[in-house]
């Protein structure tokens, strides 16, 4: 498969497509408006963020204790019931008078359902698309969580200032309920993947099996590491510049959306591999430069070129895919969209405290340093990799089809998403109440 209009000839793409705008449309209209009321309401600017930020963190908890339902549970009711329960939640938050404990609380039980739905909806999506259309359809969902992004803050923003926080969080919990409408009359009823009932003992049973292979391992370190390091990079934007953050935000979407473009609707299959380290290293070697204070062109420039990068998430989902059985496939995806979320968050935490100590260009190149040393330290790995890419010594099941270890050669497919897929923050557009790098989040 290689053209858009092939993949949305394909059964239920459509509305899988449309549930996944409204979702990312919905959490990045509400990221604005709920920083702003639980910033009037404390004067706090660290439980503004976190009460944007918040679930992205919170996704660990769903990653190690529930995402074995991401398998366990039947696509379409989950997609739907999600939806619903993301929707009240909203609206309750649009309460006047709920306590701030009470704010926070929604915000962690946010966190961890988004977890699982990650994990069940770019599952689900595994299964919808032929395998050799993955890769273009998590291209395209990037691409419009990247636009939806970036005219869903403008929106939010805009909203806020007309019909109030509280409005705009309403507007948001319609945006939840029309994505569960969807999920329910345009999606086929489909049994779940694995048989069984989710539960913690099982979640840590298949991350276990997921984590005991050496690929897969490293193809998850690839996924996380690299890219929340940049993440936090960008987290640095509104202190650099904080007259025109915006543009270096939109830039930095400009160049996401190229790489997706590029990856997911040009790249030749036997190129992949050798294209996911170089990619990697693109998405960091720019932001030393920051240690410079260039000025704002030259900024803009090096923030859209570096953004190119993250197509190697799309390249490293891929493997990721190729490394697993298909009956747990969402709660691989899942556990990728939660640990990536997790990590962005933590290197946001991590570059803001460098800043506090030096400054917002020093920080960023400290950060993009860190990033280049990792994926290299990946490659250098895969290269000494002589396990099969199987499942691994307590796997109990067949090793999906896909590349032998990774030689010399693809020394890029040793390290990742998925996402969700994906809901970003000061990084996290796809790490706030959605993720912009990546899979969106809820």
């Amino acid at each position: 498969m290689r053209t858009y209009r092939e993949l949305f000839r394909v059964p239920r793409f459509r509305p899988f497509f449309a549930i996944s705008a409204l979702q990312v449309a919905a959490s990045t209209v509400s990221g604005p408006a709920l920083g702003t009321l639980v910033y009037s309401a404390t004067d706090s600017p660290l439980l503004a963020a976190l009460s944007m930020f918040g679930p992205s963190l919170a996704q660990v908890i769903g990653a190690t204790a529930l995402m074995s339902a991401a398998d366990r549970l039947p696509p379409r009711a989950a997609m739907s019931g999600m939806a619903l329960a993301f929707a009240a939640a909203t609206a309750v938050l649009a309460s006047p008078g709920l306590p701030l404990p009470g704010v926070f609380a929604i915000i962690l039980v946010e966190g961890v359902v988004a977890a699982v739905g990650g994990g069940v909806r770019y599952g689900l999506l595994h299964e919808i698309l032929p395998k050799d259309g993955y890769l273009l359809g998590r291209s395209v969902l990037n691409m419009c969580t990247g636009l939806a992004q970036v005219g869903g803050y403008a929106v939010g923003g805009l909203l806020v200032v007309t019909l109030s926080a509280r409005g705009t969080l309403l507007v948001a919990a319609c945006l939840y309920a029309a994505g569960a409408a969807v999920a329910r009359f345009g999606l086929a009823r489909r049994p779940p993947r694995a048989s069984g009932r989710p539960s913690v003992g099982e979640t840590w049973r298949v991350n276990r099996m997921l984590w005991s292979s050496g690929p897969r391992r490293r193809t998850y370190l690839a996924l996380w590491v690299p890219n929340g390091l940049v993440v936090g990079c960008e987290s640095l934007f509104v202190p650099y510049a904080p007259g025109h953050a915006g543009l270096l935000f939109s830039f930095a979407a400009l160049g996401m959306l190229v790489g997706d473009t590029v990856v997911g609707r040009f790249a030749a299959p036997l190129r992949r591999g050798r294209a996911a380290t170089p990619l990697l290293l693109l998405l960091a070697a720019p932001y030393l430069v920051f240690a410079a204070r260039p000025g704002l062109p030259l900024a803009l420039a090096l923030a859209a070129l570096a953004s190119v990068g993250f197509g190697a998430s799309l390249l490293f989902q891929e493997r990721l895919m190729a490394l697993t059985p298909d009956g747990i496939t969402g709660q691989a995806l899942g556990l990728h969209a939660s640990g990536m979320l997790t990590m962005q968050g933590v290197a946001a935490a991590l570059a803001g405290s460098v800043a506090q100590l030096t400054s917002p260009g020093t920080a960023m190149a400290v950060m993009a340093g860190a990033s280049l040393t990792v994926t290299l330290a990946l490659a250098a790995a895969g290269r000494r990799d002589t396990e099969p890419a199987g499942m691994g010594p307590t796997d109990t099941g067949p090793a999906a089809p896909g590349p032998a270890d990774p030689g010399p050669a693809d020394a890029g497919r040793v390290g990742p998403g998925p996402a969700d897929p994906g809901p970003v923050g000061p990084g996290t557009a796809d790490s706030g109440p959605g993720t912009r790098r990546g899979v969106s989040a809820e």
